[in-house]
């Protein structure tokens, strides 16, 4: 099966997990024609069957409860119980039980497509030594997980000075276009998690990151106790591995509060599923961080080791894989991550380039 027949059986299968937005999966794959990262990105469900086929001796690794679809856009901050800013993994759509491997492949294969972009300076072999390095550390002290408030200093682990807030956030969020129809548990799933009755309340319509475009996404917004506040519904998939094993997307299982609840970080009280949506809270201070938004003066080792260090958090949620997995590290030599990550990497330019040539002729002929 070619990126073709994949993509239409992934569609069909993800519509009968959820209602898609149609026009948001049209807008993701002009994306995913347009841009390299935004097709690795857009596409998880052919690496799930391209992985096993390009790599196998990466298959007999340890498994653990894993990001899966693990890359350099995959973190961000969030606000924990005691109001203190955290960094780490803030998607885990894609979560599932997988050899650890593929979670640092896929980052490291993500690192070589960003820097073949110009967007990461960071060579590959130096990327996945700096990887290995935090994920290692992470692995034998139990635990690395980094909350950034009170001691600006721990902001040294990320290789930067600051981070910046997006721009007019809540004014692009009210622009937004209001929802005209909301499934009822979508509804009384939002209305819970907020503290009360909101001021100027209203539902919008929100289309946000790749992977998860043409998944509905509600988000309630308005003012409480004078401030604003806003909480977002996504509608949950399960992860593509349950599709590329054969599973019925009505029967398919869903890993993400499992992950972030067994995974070693300071929690998101406001991350929380709710049947079939994803319930969390938006502000600035709650969101993707991008690596081309990252200040460009930084320490990409470091950022790197917060990384490899991040995935080993997610892992360690899996009881009693550190000895295991640290045993299977040391014995594959010096040179496998780097060698496997530029080989998916290749890979995943090739299926781009057909992917985006064959979408550019349709266009061409459609015109």
């Amino acid at each position: 099966m070619n990126i073709h027949g994949s993509t239409h059986e992934y569609e069909v299968w993800m519509r009968g997990c959820c209602a898609v937005v149609e026009s948001d999966l049209r807008a993701k794959h002009r994306r995913m024609r347009q841009d390299l990262f935004a097709f690795m990105r857009g596409t998880y469900y052919r690496w799930v069957q391209l992985w096993p086929v390009e790599c196998p001796d990466e298959q007999d690794a340890p498994r653990v409860l894993a990001v899966g679809d693990l890359h350099v856009d995959s973190f961000g901050t969030w606000r924990d119980a005691e109001g203190r800013l955290a960094w780490g993994v803030d998607d885990f759509d894609e979560a599932y039980p997988l050899p650890y491997t593929n979670d640092l492949v896929r980052l490291a294969a993500s690192a070589k497509l960003m820097r073949d972009t110009g967007t990461c300076e960071l060579k590959l072999r130096a990327a996945c030594e700096a990887i290995l390095d935090g994920y290692r550390h992470a692995l034998r002290v139990g635990g690395d997980p980094i909350v950034l408030a009170e001691d600006e200093r721990r902001l040294e682990k990320l290789g930067i000075d600051e981070l910046k807030p997006p721009v007019a956030f809540w004014e692009k969020l009210r622009r937004l276009p209001v929802a005209q129809r909301v499934p009822r548990d979508a509804l009384r799933a939002l209305r819970a998690a907020c503290p009360g009755p909101l001021k100027d309340g209203k539902i919008v319509h929100r289309a946000a990151g790749v992977g998860s475009l043409g998944q509905p996404r509600f988000v309630l917004l308005g003012e409480f106790d004078g401030g604003h506040i806003a909480r977002e519904a996504k509608a949950l998939v399960p992860a593509a591995s349950e599709w590329q094993r054969g599973r019925p997307a009505a029967h398919g299982q869903r890993y993400y509060e499992r992950a972030i609840r067994s995974a070693i970080r300071a929690t998101d009280p406001y991350q929380q599923s709710a049947g079939a949506w994803l319930i969390r809270r938006l502000s600035p201070d709650a969101n993707p961080i991008e690596i081309a938004d990252i200040p460009r003066i930084r320490d990409e080792v470091a950022l790197f080791r917060a990384m490899g260090s991040e995935a080993a958090n997610v892992h360690l949620g899996t009881r009693r894989a550190a000895r295991a997995i640290l045993a299977d590290l040391g014995r594959r030599g010096s040179d496998w991550l780097p060698r496997t990550a530029k080989r998916m990497a290749k890979v995943m330019r090739r299926e781009w380039m057909e992917y985006a040539q064959t979408g550019r002729r349709s266009a061409s002929r459609a015109a």
